[in-house]
């Protein structure tokens, strides 16, 4: 009866409605409603853990910071049930705390804490970063190899593969008042060193199996006055010691909550580093306030305690880590850790193990469809797929295949603040600009310009925001409840992403880079990167979306779209490099046809690159930066080539003798 008095008006005023054509946003109301309910009932839920943990006794572990709590709290509440399946292990929340408790206890001998408060300081003070930073540096500059002892707020860096041992290492770290930097494993040599260098590392700890890789770094390290750990025996170089060992000689009693308490909520607690698709790696702060909210994250999503979370994403990202791990305490549920993403594994891996929610990012759905079908993708339990990165094309195929399911498409940024929910499942879409989620997430969409890599501002010298189906730039507003920590080093390296007077005289802004569409039903549509969007022949290329047309080919597997600059032409020319679906081969004409049907002039790609499989992250995300960087140039690239020749109208070989043509003008394009 309450519904009916609450649908009743918007019966009434429906005519109206539709005139005023107000009803493409208004019938997903309920949804939103929904939706936003749930989300402030989260953020309460987790307010009131923060202000348990800050009434609790300094003493006891529930005093501690929010991981530390929560940990605690889900080893006395669901002491017995699993937390984590690792091959064939699998581990109870009073498993994980208890080995997190060793580890902790190990990591504190290391600081010199003999068990009182007095000098222990508190587990997260900037005083305690830069205490262990300016020791470092003492150290290296005399060059001494002997590492200095642990302060109270140093930070410890791991480099682990995805596994037990890295968990217990970071709640460890956590519960002992130190920060914790995840470096990303495939990282050597230089990008290694200085990854260490700017989050001013104490210590590390490595596996035991990158030793051989890492030996000529080791000087360098030691120059630096690192403490050396390894998590296993293997290891007979001096100066590194068996960190598992020292902590399986530490009882596992709690330790006291005071040592990881922060100061500040916005205290910075863990370091970890963005891709470095542009550059060296940077070293993003994130707060407690962060790793409290994404406790949430699961919770938003609609995710229960009694789920299996199948997770094969990189622990040193947001994703594996903070949504993904953190997320899974959050709701106490089960996580099935996968070290590597195995497409031919993946569902016998969810049959096995009775997985309901898979957590995904980038190209792993694309790598599910394209697998040849099994007996073990019949029969599943998976309900849900949430993430990031998943196109429209891939979507579908999915859904199709494995079905019935839900995908929940998710946008957000390690440094960023704010995200997105697809609550609804509208396919194609990242989420929803209605007016109450705004509320409870604020951000908005601003006109951008291409050529200057500026917002666009008006007389008044402010931002102007985007009408509906035009593409802007997600920026949201920087506050205590959503702020902007930055990155450690240098303040020039935040450089670009706080925007000041953007809609009135003193506000601040975060610049997520990304250009979002909201079309008219106030649905997000994920555009493209500022930086990989490009203007040719006076217009604006989005990469994704020349990719979806050229995907739609069926001899295609996989598109990567990019901007190459031509000498001679003014902005940068589309560029596609190409994976076949086997057993099929390159179709040229069909191409040329389809591109031609479906894409202005301006956006039909000049060049083409065809490659056996195209280069990602490990994160999954195309390497756009290093294809554009590796040009067209047939005599250094092995790859065959193609360009598009405007006056025959086809696309043709790429030669040399095309390739100087092209050079010296006699090629249009």
């Amino acid at each position: 009866m309450a519904v009916l008095l609450l649908l009743l008006p918007l019966l009434l005023l429906l005519p109206l409605l539709l005139k005023l054509d107000l009803w493409p946003q208004l019938r997903w109301l309920l949804a939103d409603l929904a939706f936003t309910v749930r989300a402030l009932r989260c953020k309460r839920a987790l307010r009131d853990r923060a202000l348990a943990a800050a009434a609790a006794d300094p003493e006891s572990p529930e005093g501690g910071c929010s991981l530390a709590w929560r940990l605690t709290h889900l080893a006395r509440e669901r002491p017995t049930h699993t937390f984590l399946i690792h091959g064939a292990r699998r581990f109870s929340y009073a498993d994980a705390e208890r080995e997190s408790n060793r580890a902790a206890r190990a990591f504190l001998l290391a600081r010199g804490w003999a068990g009182g408060r007095g000098g222990s300081g508190t587990g997260s003070t900037e005083e305690g970063a830069h205490a262990a930073a300016s020791a470092v540096g003492d150290s290296a500059a005399g060059g001494g190899t002997t590492a200095p002892a642990l302060v109270p707020g140093a930070t410890v860096a791991l480099l682990l593969p995805a596994g037990p041992e890295f968990l217990w290492l970071w709640f460890g770290l956590a519960k002992a008042g130190l920060r914790t930097a995840f470096v990303p494993t495939s990282l050597r040599r230089g990008p290694l060193l200085h990854c260490l260098r700017s989050c001013c590392a104490s210590a590390l700890v490595l596996a035991p199996e990158f030793l051989e890789s890492l030996e000529p770094d080791l000087p360098a390290m030691r120059a630096m006055g690192l403490h050396l750990w390894a998590t296993g025996p293997e290891t007979h170089l001096a100066g590194i010691s068996n960190f598992l060992s020292e902590a399986a000689a530490q009882v596992d009693e709690p330790v006291p909550g005071y040592l990881s308490a922060p100061q500040s909520i916005m205290d910075t607690c863990l370091y970890i580093f963005t891709s470095g698709t542009t550059g060296l790696p940077k070293a993003a702060r994130i707060s407690h306030l962060k790793v409290l909210q994404c406790q949430g994250f699961y919770q938003l999503c609609g995710v229960h305690q009694e789920d299996v979370i199948y997770l094969a994403l990189p622990l040193y990202h947001m994703s594996g880590s903070l949504l993904g791990i953190v997320g899974c305490l959050g709701i106490g549920a089960t996580v099935v850790l996968k070290p590597k993403f195995s497409a031919s594994q993946f569902w016998e891996d969810c049959q096995k193990h009775g997985v309901t929610v898979f957590q995904y990012i980038g190209e792993l759905c694309r790598y599910l469809v394209n697998q040849p079908p099994s007996q073990a993708e019949h029969g599943h339990k998976v309900r849900l797929a949430v993430g990031s990165g998943l196109r429209p094309d891939t979507w579908e195929r999915f859904v199709r295949r494995f079905g019935p399911l839900q995908i929940l498409e998710t946008y957000g940024m390690t440094e960023g603040n704010v995200a997105t929910f697809n609550y609804t499942g509208q396919q194609g879409a990242v989420g929803r600009a209605s007016w109450l989620y705004k509320h409870v997430f604020p951000f908005s969409l601003i006109r951008y310009d291409v050529m200057t890599g500026e917002p666009i501002r008006n007389a008044q010298g402010h931002c102007v925001a985007t009408s509906p189906d035009e593409p802007g730039l997600l920026v949201a507003p920087v506050s205590q409840q959503s702020p902007f920590l930055g990155y450690a080093g240098a303040p020039e390296l935040a450089q670009g992403k706080l925007l000041k007077d953007v809609f009135r005289p003193g506000d601040v802004f975060f610049n997520t880079g990304d250009l979002l569409v909201c079309d008219k039903q106030g649905f997000l549509h994920f555009h493209d990167r500022t930086g990989d969007t490009f203007r040719w022949k006076g217009e604006n290329v989005a990469t994704t979306e020349v990719a979806e047309v050229l995907e739609a080919l069926d001899f295609l597997q996989e598109v990567n779209v990019y901007g190459v600059t031509v000498p001679g032409h003014e902005g940068r020319a589309g560029m596609a490099a190409l994976a076949l679906r086997p057993p099929q081969a390159l179709d040229l004409v069909q191409l040329y046809v389809h591109v031609s049907d479906n894409l202005p002039p301006y956006a039909r790609p000049r060049f083409l690159r065809l490659q056996e499989t195209l280069a990602t992250t490990e994160t999954f995300k195309q390497q756009k930066v290093r294809m554009a960087a590796e040009g067209f140039d047939p005599s250094v690239l092995s790859d065959p080539l193609y360009i598009l020749d405007q006056d025959v109208g086809a696309y043709l070989p790429l030669t040399p003798a095309r390739f100087n043509a092209l050079l010296s003008g006699d090629i249009r394009i």
